[in-house]
């Protein structure tokens, strides 16, 4: 077996498997990655290619059949996993009867802090995610992106060193997913998390990421690796430089979308 890992994340031969009635299905098969100290890695892959399977390994969620995982440079067995990364899913799943500061809160909650010291800590945090005078209001009340903030709030304040997204827009519309993928972007940049997003989106991977890792259909191996040249700090415009549209037209050939030749 390898020596440890100094990365924030990293997984040697992981494979994964379900049992869909009688048949035991293989959803990842010896997948191998890293997320190196203050990376934003994202991952795309058609639907079914395990994915998110992958995100649930990591957190402890679900369990490999086969490889190694290390966080922070240490092998965690599967129950040990639980609590050592901070995950987002896509629907942002806010309890309805606590307001926006009551909801990050709980990620402190959870840690043991008082409910009062918690909440007061939220509060203060949430100008700094665009959300400055909406501490009371309660989820109905706010809008897909702002709901989005605060459950993103309260993944940070997990106070954890890996954050684990999984689509976490993917169910806002248009504009509000252009106006998050543009805040998250300023965001990292300035704490430098390192960070393993899931995502559909191929134009979202470029925007944020520092590599694009491609699964394959399943089951899930990692067929393509893209290292992302575009300067930072990102900016809408980076989406039509020459650059990312290479990057673009790389990715999609390597999901099969399109034909590397038909691309202008």
């Amino acid at each position: 077996m390898p020596e440890c890992s100094t990365a924030a994340l990293s997984m040697q031969g992981v494979s994964a498997t379900y049992r869909d009635r009688n048949d035991l299905l293989l959803a990842l098969d010896s997948v191998t990655l890293d997320v190196q100290a203050h990376e934003f890695v994202a991952m795309v892959g058609p639907s079914g290619s395990g994915k998110s399977t992958l995100l649930d390994i990591v957190s402890g969620l679900f369990g490999e059949s086969a490889g190694r995982v290390d966080v922070d440079g240490e092998a965690i067995a599967l129950e040990q996993r639980l609590g050592r990364s901070a995950y987002m899913r896509q629907r942002d799943l806010l309890l309805p009867w606590r307001s926006a500061a009551e909801n990050a809160a709980l990620a402190l909650e959870a840690r043991g802090v008082p409910k009062t010291k918690a909440r007061a800590t939220a509060r203060q945090r949430f100008p700094e995610f665009g959300l400055a005078g909406f501490e009371d209001a309660w989820p109905s009340q706010l809008s897909g992106g702002m709901r989005q903030r605060v459950a993103f709030l309260r993944t940070i304040l997990a106070d954890r060193s890996l954050l684990l997204l999984d689509e976490p827009f993917g169910a806002l519309d248009a504009l509000n997913r252009v106006s998050m993928q543009t805040w998250l972007a300023g965001y990292w940049e300035a704490e430098r998390h390192p960070v393993l997003l899931v995502t559909h989106d191929v134009d979202e991977a470029i925007f944020l990421a520092d590599r694009v890792l491609v699964l394959s259909p399943r089951p899930g191996r990692i067929v393509h690796e893209e290292r992302i040249d575009v300067p930072r700090p990102r900016r809408r415009a980076a989406m039509t430089s020459p650059s990312f549209l290479q990057h673009r037209s790389s990715l999609l050939t390597a999901l099969g979308v399109i034909d590397e030749t038909n691309v202008a």
